[in-house]
This record gives C-alpha cells, structure tokens and sequence, in this order.
C-alpha cells in the first residue's frame, strides 16, 4: 500500500514509539454543553467551553500520542496555551456539531469557515470527520459516503492525513427496541468498514462491533472484531461512543487483539468531570483519574494491538526508499 510523504509523516505524529495511536478526544461540543449543563445547555459559554478543554489538556496531552480538537474551541486555543507538546499529535475535526435531516436519516454537515487546507496551514497531524452512517439507507448512505469522497479528495490535495469516524444510529422500528438495534448493529458496522475504508482515506475510527449489554460472551465478541478487522482495508482504532471507563477497557482489549491499531477515547476518559463545578477539582479529577485511565488504556494497546503501518506492508515502520528528484513533481 503506497501513502503520500505528507500523509507518512501525520500518521507518523498521531501514534507512539509502538505505532500504538492512544489518541484523546476532546472535540465534543453540543454533547459536551449537555454534560455541563444538561437543564439548560444553551447556557454554556465559550468561556466555559474552553476551559474544560484546556484544563483536560494540561492532563491528558502528555500521555497521550495525540490529541483531537474542534476549532470552534479546542484546536488554537490549546496550541496558544501550550498544552499540546511538540512531540504530540494534533488532530482537528471538520464537522459541524449535529445533524440535519431526520432522526432517522441523518446527514452530517461541514464546519462554515472551515477548511482542510486551514488544518494543514495551522500545522495539524490529520482532518478527522464523524458521518452518521446506515449502510442500509442507500439514499441517505450515497450522500454521506459523498461527503467522504470530497472531503478525502481535498486532503489528498493539501497531503494531510484522513482520519473518518461512521457512527450508527437506530431507525424506525430499532428506536424503541434496543435489542432490535444490538441484534443488527454487527453487521452494520462491518458493512460500513467495508463501505468507508473503500475511500482514499487513511484510517478509520471504528464503533466496537457489539452491545456488550447484549453479548457478554467474551469468544464471540473477539470473533465479532476480528471481523471488523477483516472488514476494514485499513488501520482502524477504536472509539469510546460515550461507555463507561470500565467497559471501554475491556473493548480496547478485544480490538487490539483483534488488530486495532489504538484508540481515541472520549468521555470513558473525563465525562464524571463534567459534573465537577469547581474548576480547581474537575483538573484534580483530570490528573488524578482521566490521565491514569489513559495510561492504562495505552498499556492494553501496547501489549495487544496491532501497529498502524504493518497494515500497510510497511515492516518496523520502514517504507520503501524515496526516489532520487522525488521534491521535482511532488
């Protein structure tokens, strides 16, 4: 699998010594202001915001490999503050916070004012964009499979790594059924591996394949990422989707034995901090319980997983020689 010098060296920047990509995420923002104020969301100020950000940051970004801000309140304003260290990773995501359309046919909107190339002008390892996806709501799937499309085009013009995260959701009928929704969710996140990683881009943050409230059975559920990894054509890392500490641990275990190359953990991380109002105990939480977890998280992928470039071909992360005069046409 041949990869352009610029998207090398992002990937490069988001994954550890290992090739592990212990990555945080710390772009939620409407989720986010619920947490903080769920009686009244709206009330959540900038100010608020990027404190939170800041404050996680200053805990969490010496541990991980990389970081995954928004530039709504997050991506500057940790690079100005200093709490993204040069040796980390730094992801910016270019989705605009929700979803328009139907709750049950959701399309997911680009940032306004906000562009692949001014991640790359601001010095960003990688883009990384969430979609909504149902593989099996062809119309609705075919206009967000599109949105991948051009937006991977745009980053294989600026030579940035591509990070994308499907996300499922249930549609009439799975709604009101939970076990509805966990009997077909398998599937569809194997469809939508197959679907995503069919487009130019470069790694695939994956849903884990499984209600671990519904299958407990630790065999299937290893037998339920491995197919997951067969599904997907490229490295692919695992993502928190809002569980528990505790379960999170367990997921990255089975995705990382299954071949997942890391994670980017969300609220598994932080999310009790949330309801911490003192600003002084919330970072006291962040260092003392968020920063711990991701230590831990990051001790599982070392000893399980799978580093990013052996799925490429790439052996101890050496990839073929540079040609002579290469500079001339790239």
């Amino acid at each position: 699998m041949s990869i352009s010098i610029g998207k090398l060296r992002g990937l490069q920047q988001l994954a550890d010594a290992r090739g592990m990509m212990t990555m945080v995420a710390v772009d939620h923002r409407g989720a986010l202001k619920r947490a903080l104020n769920e009686q009244d969301p709206d009330a959540v100020g900038y100010r608020d915001m990027v404190d939170f950000k800041l404050d996680l940051c200053q805990a969490v970004a010496g541990v991980a490999s990389a970081v995954l801000l928004d530039p709504e309140y997050g991506a500057a304003q940790a690079i100005a503050a200093g709490l993204v260290p040069g040796s980390k990773g730094l992801l910016v995501s270019m989705e605009k916070t929700g979803y328009s359309g139907d709750r049950a046919a959701r399309i997911t909107e680009l940032l306004p004012g906000w562009s692949v190339g001014k991640v790359k002008k601001m010095g960003a390892s990688a883009v990384k964009l969430l979609v909504y996806f149902r593989p099996d709501l062809e119309d609705v799937a075919a206009k967000q499979l599109d949105l991948v499309a051009r937006l991977a085009d745009q980053c294989l013009e600026e030579d940035i790594a591509c990070l994308v995260e499907p996300v499922s959701y249930p549609v009439e009928g799975e709604d009101t059924s939970a076990r509805t929704f966990a009997e077909r969710k398998p599937e569809i996140v194997f469809e939508t591996a197959r679907r995503i990683t069919a487009l130019p881009i470069d790694v695939l943050k994956a849903e884990f394949p499984a209600d671990m409230e519904s299958e407990q059975d630790e065999g299937r559920l290893l037998g339920l990422c491995r197919e997951l990894d067969r599904a997907s054509r490229l490295p692919w890392v695992l993502l928190s989707a809002g569980v528990d500490f505790d379960s999170f641990k367990k997921q990255v275990q089975l995705a990382c034995q299954a071949g997942a190359s890391g994670f980017l953990a969300g609220r598994a991380l932080w999310q009790e901090g949330a309801r911490i109002a003192s600003r002084e105990e919330r970072l006291a939480f962040f260092r003392s319980t968020a920063a711990p977890r991701l230590q831990e998280l990051a001790e599982i992928a070392g000893r399980h997983g799978r580093p990013w470039y052996d799925r490429m071909g790439a052996e101890a992360g050496r990839f073929p020689p540079v040609s002579e005069g290469w500079y001339r046409s790239y």
